[in-house]
């Protein structure tokens, strides 16, 4: 299944909302899903380290960098840490880098941009907070349906048993 979200639009117009921000796919898993885990902050990326760290199972970290692509958010070994604790996905509304390595790493990664600069390290940044981001709100919690056509929130997880039979 490469186009998800024209699907679930289609079945479930009512139920989600789209991110109508335009973001590059640099990982090699195009379609992924799972429940939001957010994350704010502004060019620092400490705390992306101590999230990836933590089991992922089933879930989708969005970090939130404030649109700023000065500084990466997110590089491949970041990125190898979050595919070794099972996270299906992670967006990135900022800047990510090592983007020809995170093409084939079977995690989904979505970002405004590349930047070769990494972050300085302050520990900054605030964990499971309410974004908003391209007038949209993204609540830790939410699930988070993504392939190449975009980003979809819902409040709740969506059956995805219709795909099967459509297959």
């Amino acid at each position: 299944m490469l186009d998800l979200l024209p699907d679930l639009c289609d079945r479930y117009g009512q139920d989600v909302r789209w991110l109508p921000l335009t973001m590059q796919d640099y990982g090699g898993r195009k379609v992924y899903y799972g429940e939001v885990v957010t994350l704010r902050c502004f060019e620092d990326n400490s705390l992306v380290r101590d999230i990836v760290s933590e089991d992922g199972t089933g879930k989708v970290l969005f970090i939130d960098g404030h649109g700023s692509c000065r500084f990466a958010l997110l590089g491949d070994q970041l990125a190898l840490l979050a595919k070794q604790n099972n996270w299906e996905g992670i967006v990135v509304n900022g800047a990510a880098r090592d983007v020809g390595t995170l093409a084939t790493m079977d995690i989904g990664v979505k970002a405004l941009a590349t930047c070769p600069l990494k972050t300085e390290k302050r520990q900054t940044g605030d964990r499971n907070v309410t974004l908003t981001v391209a007038h949209t709100m993204v609540y830790p919690g939410d699930m988070l349906y993504a392939d190449l056509n975009g980003i979809l929130l819902s409040q709740r997880p969506l059956d995805l048993s219709f795909l099967d039979a459509e297959e």
